[in-house]
């Protein structure tokens, strides 16, 4: 295929669950069937028509593949200009991957207003797959802010009790980060305008903005460095913004539970990688301090709090705030070890995670509670749920021969070459990860059993279809990680590049002072030097 036939099939992917929503606001209400075969379709084909991009991306390339651009509005410099790198690819597969997952697990869950729900996660899943394949800042500003209304209804609507709470909470959080990185996008724009005469949105004239607002006062990069910061830090979320995700996590849905663990949260790291740390390079590595305490508080923090929660839910929310800030950590090192171990570990977390979430869901459609204490001894009535219970624990703690194991390995291994005492306590969060997990495994799942518990049923049918991709994926990683690894080795490359250049440059400057001992020089010197310094040594013997 062309192309351009490959770019037509990359929108159409995208845009799929958004068209089957529009259609299916003109089917009456009654007819609940529709809405759920409808949008899994959907859903279902996105994920279909997504799968060969995994296999055609060129992976000796780092530039942005199936790239095309048309104008959209010429006077503002906006363009509807889409395109993948690997980064991107992987985010924006897992989400497709997810889509159907979270419109299965909403099957039998969602008894009520059928229609707009299911309109809304179809809408939802058009947003975040917008997000990953624009090059243009001004559409990712728009699929970025369209990604929080549906979310706010799901929340809002299909919550628990206290759903307006979580759901206005949620909004304000991510309203008042979007307003600072519009404020932050638009400053940018006009220094365009002014030090180069044109009005570009693209991301590649943002990124191509790094040395000149580097140029600019300290004071004006650290705040526009910080706006940018503290939209994604609240998206991740990042310590001390990550009061909202627990709140949102209780009175969710199980699917936009799936979805925030999934995809929403990777949106964040995703703005870290893409856009904060490739335009400010120098105010990130003036701000590094304070990162890096950041993301260690969070894993620490997420990790004591999760071990004292009742609420099964809670306990799985907090642990994505450890878990996250772990990513962070990795992304801080501004070395390829750090890039790959954070986004592998983002692909990881989107796929234990969910599984957790989902698997919280099960027992609280049959009991109507999530609280550790009213639970024990399942694995006799429930054995089928309790293997895959204990496979998505081990995935989420990261077991060996699991998908977690390989991407918290590098994380660590880089945070260790950039700060090595960082990434001694990150291992203390692993450690308490570990701990907390286990306990609530060990709690629900063995024990004496209640008469209560002894009458719940195993995994209906349905409940094993929604299972087993993530089962298969978190054991497919963690024994062949290699293929998603190839994916992102050139644009990680690439990234270090623009953002901590002198990590390439350092191991040159090495061999070549390791060449001058060898010649019995001191120091290095210049290749150029050093030839017309024995050039003048051999005319002066001459003479």
């Amino acid at each position: 295929m062309s192309q351009f036939a490959n770019t037509l099939l990359m929108l159409a992917a995208t845009f799929i669950p958004f068209a089957a929503a529009l259609a299916l606001l003109f089917v009456p209400k009654e007819r609940s069937e529709i809405f759920k075969k409808g949008a899994l379709f959907a859903t279902v084909l996105s994920f279909v028509l997504s799968i060969p991009f995994f296999f055609a991306y060129d992976r000796t390339s780092d530039a942005v593949q199936w790239a095309q651009s048309w104008s959209w509005i010429p006077s503002l410099g906006v363009r509807f200009s889409v395109g993948m790198d690997g980064i991107s690819l992987l985010l924006w597969l897992l989400t497709t991957f997810i889509g159907p997952i979270a419109i299965l697990c909403s099957w039998e869950a969602i008894t009520e207003r059928l229609k707009e729900y299911y309109i809304w996660l179809l809408v939802l899943q058009t947003a975040m797959l917008g997000v990953f394949i624009t090059q243009d800042m001004f559409l990712f500003y728009v699929f970025w802010e369209v990604m929080l209304v549906p979310m706010y209804f799901l929340i809002g609507i299909w919550g628990g009790p206290q759903k307006l709470y979580a759901a206005i909470k949620l909004f304000l959080y991510t309203l008042a980060g979007s307003v600072l990185l519009l404020v932050a996008v638009l400053a940018i724009y006009f220094l365009q305008a002014k030090t180069q005469g044109t009005f570009d949105f693209s991301l590649e004239s943002f990124q191509a903005m790094a040395p000149i607002i580097a140029q600019q006062t300290k004071t004006y990069q650290t705040l526009l460095a910080l706006a940018f910061f503290v939209a994604f830090a609240i998206k991740v979320p990042m310590f001390p913004f990550h009061t909202w995700l627990p709140d949102a996590h209780v009175q969710a849905p199980t699917a936009g539970s799936v979805i925030l663990a999934g995809i929403l949260l990777k949106m964040g790291t995703y703005g870290f990688v893409r856009l904060l740390l490739p335009i400010f390079p120098t105010a990130v590595k003036d701000l590094m301090p304070w990162f890096i305490a950041m993301s260690l508080i969070g894993i620490i923090y997420g990790a004591l709090v999760a071990m004292i929660q009742k609420d099964m839910k809670k306990l799985v929310a907090y642990s994505s705030v450890s878990h996250l800030g772990m990513c962070m950590l990795g992304i801080f090192a501004l070395n390829p070890y750090g890039f790959k171990g954070a986004l592998f570990q983002m692909i990881n977390h989107g796929i234990s995670t969910p599984g957790l979430f989902l698997a919280v869901a099960v027992v609280y459609d049959r009991r109507h509670t999530r609280m550790i204490a009213d639970f024990g001894g399942l694995s006799e009535t429930m054995p089928i749920y309790s293997t895959i219970f204990m496979i998505m624990t081990m995935s989420s703690i990261g077991l060996p021969l699991l998908n977690g194991f390989i991407g918290e390995l590098i994380i660590l291994q880089g945070s260790f070459q950039a700060f090595p005492w960082a990434a001694v306590v990150a291992t203390s969060g692993i450690i308490l990860g570990a701990a907390y997990m286990l306990w609530m495994f060990q709690r629900v799942m063995f024990g004496p059993i209640s008469e209560v518990n002894r009458k719940m049923s195993d995994l209906t049918t349905r409940e094993m279809v929604v299972f087993a991709p993530l089962v298969i994926l978190a054991v497919w990683i963690g024994l062949y990680p290699r293929p998603l690894m190839e994916i992102m080795d050139r644009p990680v490359a690439k990234l270090v590049r623009q953002v901590n250049p002198d990590y390439y440059l350092a191991p040159s400057i090495s061999t070549e002072q390791e060449k001058a001992k060898q010649e019995g020089m001191q120091g290095m010197i210049a290749p150029g030097t050093h030839e017309n310094s024995t050039h003048a040594e051999t005319l002066g013997e001459k003479h």
